[in-house]
């Protein structure tokens, strides 16, 4: 991702994060002014939300330094390491305490609790309209890195708990009191399989995610391409950053090789591998061995 767009998908986690806290803020009103138990589902939710949203933004910081000697591939990873806290606090946190208030409230609505459901139907509108900037912002960008596709991912899902809030306040207007807890369950259901899912695509690239047999396959037709490479063996690759990649190729040539022909060919597989490839970097450790 280019400096530029690096800047602006920063600034939008920013901005995220303050129209979340307006819109929490109006969520909590609306509960303590209505007494609807998904107003406040939805409200844990955006706190949830702003953690996780100061989380990514630290670590979106962090992405951006310079490799140096304790981090030689860069500090890109730090991005997946926060979207994989977002992921754990999503699923036991925030999904946990919303399931532990509404599963009672199943088996014993309490419709006299309730009050001035209206004023729940213009808290939930302000609030749809606060959160949509954000998403809005994130969607148009091109490119996105984990932090923000962690951001745009929980940004629709806020959206969708809130809608849940709107169908469960219109219930409760209409007398059906037992859809406000039903609609809290659903949404933290909904939490729970979304950092789910959110964990499983980071933690792959924290344990060394492959970029699979295609990227494989350009590398190796690559390398064979260079005139004066025998054979392609023990070639790894990992992902080291959202768009940087590192590759470890070992080559065979001819054996009467002098040193700079076999640096000429190590240079140009290197060449021509940063032109084939389509990231923004890959480091490449290329060893050659006699035939």
């Amino acid at each position: 991702m280019a400096a530029g767009q690096d800047q602006t998908e920063l600034n939008s986690i920013k901005l995220t994060l303050v129209f979340y806290a307006l819109a929490m803020v109006l969520k909590l009103a609306g509960f303590f002014a209505t007494g609807i138990m998904v107003l406040l589902a939805d409200a844990l939710h955006s706190v949830s939300d702003i953690l996780v949203f100061g989380i990514l933004l630290i670590a979106s910081g962090w992405a951006r330094k310079e490799a140096d000697i304790g981090h030689m591939f860069g500090h890109e990873r730090a991005q997946n390491a926060a979207a994989l806290v977002a992921a754990t606090l999503f699923i036991f946190v925030t999904s946990f305490s919303l399931l532990r208030e509404a599963v009672p409230g199943l088996f014993q609505p309490k419709e006299s609790a309730f009050q001035r459901p209206e004023v729940a139907l213009a808290v939930i509108g302000g609030a749809m309209v606060l959160q949509a900037v954000p998403i809005i912002r994130l969607f148009l960008q091109k490119e996105r890195t984990a932090a923000g596709k962690a951001t745009l991912l929980e940004g629709l899902n806020d959206q969708l708990s809130t809608v849940a809030a709107l169908i469960g306040t219109l219930f409760v207007m209409r007398g059906v009191p037992i859809i406000d807890p039903s609609a809290t369950i659903f949404v933290a259901i909904l939490i729970a399989l979304n950092g789910a899912r959110l964990f499983a695509e980071n933690f792959s690239f924290l344990v060394g995610r492959s970029p699979g047999e295609d990227f494989m396959n350009t590398v190796r037709q690559t390398a064979y391409s260079v005139s004066g490479v025998k054979d392609v063996h023990e070639l790894r690759a990992e992902y080291v950053g959202p768009k940087k990649v590192h590759v470890v190729i070992h080559l065979t040539a001819r054996p009467e090789l002098t040193l700079k022909e076999a640096h000429r060919i190590m240079e140009e597989v290197r060449d021509k591998i940063h032109l084939q490839i389509t990231l923004q970097g890959t480091y490449c450790y290329i060893q050659i061995e006699p035939e």
